[in-house]
C-alpha cells in the first residue's frame, strides 16, 4: 500500500472486506492488515469521540452516495452527511496528515462553508482518468487537512 507499515480497512460488507483481503494477497503487500466490519459512520464517530484511538497519516474515504441497509440504525445521504463524515475522519488524523474523500454522486456539492476550518483542495480533475475526458463528472475527489491556523 505504497510504502505503509499498516492499513485499517473499515467496511460493512463481509464481501467487499473479502475482496479487499484478497487483493492485499494478490498484490502480496506486506505489513499489518486490520479488517473491521463494522458501520464506518459509527465507527468513525466512535473512534472520533475517543481520546485513545489510533490516528493515521493517511485515510481514504470513498462512501456510497446513499445507503438504508438494514445493518444501519439510520438513511445515509452522501449530500447530507459528508461534512460530519469528513470531520470525524480528519479528527483521527496525526499532524499533517491527509484525507483523500471522493464521490461518485454526480450531484454532489462539496460544503466548503460547513468546512471553513479544513484545507479543501479539489483534486478531481488530477484524478480523472484520460478513458473519461469527455465526461469529467465520473467522481469527484478532494484533498482535506486541517487548518490549525484557524
Amino acid at each position: 500500500m505504497g510504502g505503509a507499515k499498516s492499513t485499517t480497512t473499515v467496511d460493512m460488507s463481509n464481501t467487499y472486506l473479502q475482496w479487499a483481503k484478497n487483493n492485499l494477497a494478490l498484490n502480496t503487500h506486506s505489513g499489518e492488515h486490520t479488517f473491521i466490519q463494522a458501520d464506518c459512520l459509527e465507527w468513525l464517530a466512535n473512534q472520533a469521540s475517543q481520546a485513545d484511538s489510533q490516528h493515521y497519516d493517511l485515510i481514504f474515504l470513498d462512501p456510497p452516495t446513499f445507503s438504508n441497509s438494514k445493518r444501519m440504525d439510520d438513511v445515509f445521504d452522501i449530500q447530507i452527511d459528508h461534512v460530519q463524515l469528513i470531520k470525524n475522519a480528519v479528527s483521527l488524523l496525526k499532524t499533517g496528515g491527509i484525507l483523500y474523500f471522493s464521490t461518485n454522486f454526480r450531484r454532489f456539492k462539496m460544503d466548503y462553508e460547513a468546512l471553513s476550518g479544513y484545507d479543501v483542495e479539489d483534486m478531481t480533475a488530477k484524478t480523472i482518468p484520460e478513458d473519461f475526458s469527455r465526461n469529467p463528472k465520473i467522481h469527484y475527489c478532494w484533498k482535506i487537512k486541517y487548518d490549525a491556523s484557524n
